[in-house]
């Protein structure tokens, strides 16, 4: 299935027009013809079929024939707080992938120890799109603007918020403390970790601190396998 994407879109609509880049990718990437179906999401848990009514390279129009309620795959809600890295292919990545696995919220936070301190939103958000695409996934992930970290520790949590550091003080394995088919809530830091009174901080919360295993992890691993976790103990 070739998926696409477009957040405007509803059940109550007839007709739908592509922008000029993807109908030149439809005409001459994929020689579609007038009559061939084509499917669409609109990132809200929607898919719909459309068949192609004009199919000009430059505003390639069809027309719905039927939209279905996808139900996410997962039964629970994962946001995760992480630190966008110094290098951003390497955060970049980091979207990617989460998507790819499953992963409702996303919100870049801005610590003590961080090296990046301005992301590009559109960019980021290009990237989720197409990863959500390209998994067949019909629920669009939610990425937060650049957030401080005490702004964001500050918010109203629930019960399972956690923060992943490498300080070495007696911790639980994230595996051990996951609660099946609960919203889960977990903060992953910059290279350089949190700082201890981050900690304190995000302790003083109600943060629980955890552990993902003997290995020192890069930000990114670390997030990806904090969400990988969570998808195997809800399995």
């Amino acid at each position: 299935m070739q998926l696409f994407f477009n957040p405007q879109l509803t059940k109550n609509d007839k007709q739908f027009t592509f922008d000029k880049t993807e109908s030149r990718h439809i005409v001459k990437v994929l020689r579609k013809k007038i009559g061939d179906s084509l499917f669409i999401t609109n990132g809200k848990g929607e898919l719909f079929n459309v068949e192609l009514i004009i199919a000009n390279d430059k505003n390639c129009t069809v027309q719905l024939i039927s939209a279905d309620k996808k139900l996410k795959p997962w039964n629970y809600y994962l946001h995760v707080a992480i630190a966008p890295t110094k290098n951003i292919d390497r955060f970049e990545w980091f979207l990617e992938k989460a998507t790819e696995i499953g992963i409702d919220e996303i919100t870049p936070i801005l610590c003590d120890h961080s090296e990046r301190k301005i992301i590009k939103a559109d960019r980021l958000n290009r990237i989720i799109e197409s990863a959500m695409k390209q998994s067949l996934k019909f629920n669009l992930p939610k990425l937060n603007g650049l957030t401080l970290f005490s702004d964001f520790i500050a918010q109203k949590h629930d019960k399972n918020l956690y923060i992943a550091h490498c300080e070495k003080i007696d911790k639980p394995i994230l595996k051990s403390v996951i609660k099946p088919l609960k919203d889960t809530t977990i903060l992953i830091g910059p290279e350089g970790d949190f700082s201890t009174s981050e900690i304190t901080t995000a302790i003083q919360n109600g943060a629980l601190p955890v552990s993902l295993g003997e290995s020192r992890l890069r930000t990114e691993t670390a997030g990806i396998t904090a969400i990988q976790t969570v998808s195997f103990i809800n399995q």
